[in-house]
């Protein structure tokens, strides 16, 4: 893959977001390619507070892709029946199959951040998931998948600029929940734990990487390039593709015109 050089100190335009965006895309539909050739099995992990930016990535990521390759996992709370299984059991059957590349927004290791500061298990639970989770992800990789772990820092000034916007924005209202307000109160509690799965998890086998993700242009930018990086990925060679000539009409008539149509008011 090619990799551009752009001035960091500067703000980067709308201009060359689009330019290398664009450029990614066409890196990230030859990675699918080659994943649906070779059977590869990659799965990405995204982690951060509230207003990170975890859904921005993603979207750039997938907006060209193909959703039957890359799966976008987004698990709801848990049932009562899940909450009594070994913790990351409920995760684990949406790992990829062959040719699949899984993206979780927000992972197993809702254990370690959201579920330990608010409360949803006891410090026990948390302290037993991180001594295990190490060796969980060594099996999954030892079953060939390509495992990339993502945690999307952001300072508290952003991150209280994006939520005041999901308070003002209609567009953004459906991102803000009451636990939301709540883990905002919470910066260094989610600090801590934060700082404990780094220390706990960020194995030499599936390390974390973190993303600066103040500014969400680069940010996008910066991660696709990065998981891009971390896969020996080729694009597959193409055939050359003509148009086949349109059959002719022969005695097809169009039929009078009785069906509805949405106004075209714009």
């Amino acid at each position: 893959m090619k990799k551009a050089t752009l001035d960091t100190s500067e703000s980067l335009s709308r201009k060359i977001y689009d330019k290398e965006l664009k450029r990614l895309h066409g890196e990230l539909v030859a990675l699918q390619e080659w994943a649906k050739a070779t059977g590869a099995k990659i799965c990405v992990l995204f982690e951060g507070r509230d207003g990170a930016g975890k859904g921005g990535v993603i979207k750039a990521i997938t907006e060209r892709v193909s959703p039957r390759v890359f799966r976008v996992v987004a698990l709801p709370a848990p049932s009562e029946r899940e909450k009594s299984q070994m913790y990351a059991q409920r995760y684990l059957p949406h790992l990829p199959a062959a040719g699949e590349i899984v993206i979780f927004d927000r992972s197993w290791y809702n254990r370690a951040g959201v579920e330990r500061v608010m409360g949803f298990c006891t410090e026990a639970q948390a302290e037993k998931f991180l001594d295990t989770i190490s060796a969980v992800e060594r099996v999954i990789i030892d079953s060939g998948v390509i495992l990339l772990k993502y945690w999307l820092e952001v300072s508290p000034e952003e991150q209280t600029r994006r939520i005041e916007q999901r308070i003002h924005d209609p567009r953004k209202i459906w991102k803000l929940s009451p636990m939301d307000l709540k883990s905002y109160s919470r910066w260094y509690d989610y600090s801590r734990a934060r700082d404990a799965m780094f220390a706990a998890s960020d194995s030499a086998w599936a390390p974390w990487y973190v993303v600066d993700s103040n500014d969400k242009k680069r940010a996008r930018l910066n991660v696709i390039s990065h998981l891009l990086s971390k896969v020996p990925y080729e694009a597959p060679a193409r055939a050359k593709v003509k148009l086949p000539k349109r059959q002719k009409p022969k005695d097809y008539v169009e039929p009078e015109d009785v069906r509805h149509h949405v106004p075209a008011i714009f």
